[in-house]
């Protein structure tokens, strides 16, 4: 597929994304990046099978940066997915 076209599908992906997450209420960005850890964990797996299949060595140092930078996402997502729950928890007594 030519390159023009790819770099074109990303730049719209990136627009439209923007537009969507900038409408989002500030209530439901935390529960809204709960569920995009599933989406996370696609675009993990598709960076895994990538990588793997990669023939050029730019191609497998990509890979592996996407790797990495997935796992930050899905990692630090679950972190303020924990923490918002976390604030719905009943406080316990200490005695």
């Amino acid at each position: 597929m030519n390159p023009l076209i790819l770099i074109a599908i990303f730049i719209v992906a990136a627009f439209i994304g923007y537009k969507l997450i900038g409408n989002v209420p500030k209530l439901l960005h935390t529960p809204l990046m709960s569920g995009m850890n599933a989406i996370s964990g696609i675009t993990l797996l598709g960076a895994l099978t990538a990588t793997a299949v990669a023939v050029g060595a730019g191609n497998r140092i990509l890979g592996g940066a996407a790797i990495i930078l997935a796992m930050i996402n899905i990692t630090a997502g679950f972190g303020v997915t924990n923490r918002m729950l976390r604030m719905f928890r009943k406080k316990e007594d200490k005695s």
